[in-house]
């Protein structure tokens, strides 16, 4: 029982004159820079993959061009009842931050990912509806479309609002709730 005690007091004794001889010195223990990463993803706190798909007229258009605004990624279709019925509030959103001064964003914008199979259809739902932003894409493969996978859209209506860096902040935002949380990034309305 001796030996295990002067065993323990040797060892303690030895971690505090280890730890007291670093007090008064910079301890280094990697060289290493420590960066923060961010996620690709679609969760809250990720940042938004990159969507590249073409517009009605077959023009290329990327998400990732309206960095540094606010962003309503949003999913839909012309057969789509409940994505009609909603394009009512997202044109008044759009309509309400288009021209509104933002804490850190440059502006607000919406990417309408559209589910369509058909661009006839498309582009008159576009027309009917007056979605009037310039970001409308689809690869015109209805449930199949390569951006709903990659965003994990199973229903629509699908909506992600990212912010300036391209970061989602929120999800599935719906009437009252779209205004709200964009709200919070508003700092003032022009």
């Amino acid at each position: 029982m001796t030996m295990m005690l002067k065993s323990s007091l040797t060892a303690i004794g030895l971690a505090v004159i280890t730890v007291t001889s670093y007090v008064g010195t910079n301890l280094t223990i990697n060289e290493t820079e420590i960066v923060n990463e961010i996620r690709i993803g679609t969760n809250i706190g990720d940042e938004a993959p990159n969507i590249i798909m073409n517009n009605p007229d077959g023009v290329e258009m990327k998400l990732s061009d309206l960095r540094g605004q606010i962003v309503l990624v949003d999913f839909w279709a012309s057969w789509c009842g409940p994505c009609r019925r909603e394009n009512v509030n997202v044109v008044k959103a759009y309509d309400k931050y288009k021209k509104a001064k933002f804490k850190n964003a440059q502006g607000f914008d919406i990417f309408s990912v559209s589910l369509d199979s058909k661009v006839e259809s498309w582009k008159a739902a576009i027309e009917q509806d007056g979605l009037k932003w310039h970001y409308h894409v689809s690869d015109l493969k209805k449930w199949q479309n390569e951006a709903a996978a990659m965003y994990g859209v199973s229903s629509i209506p699908m909506s992600f609002l990212l912010d300036e860096n391209g970061i989602i902040v929120a999800k599935d935002l719906r009437g009252f709730d779209l205004h709200l949380y964009i709200d919070k990034h508003v700092k003032s309305f022009r």
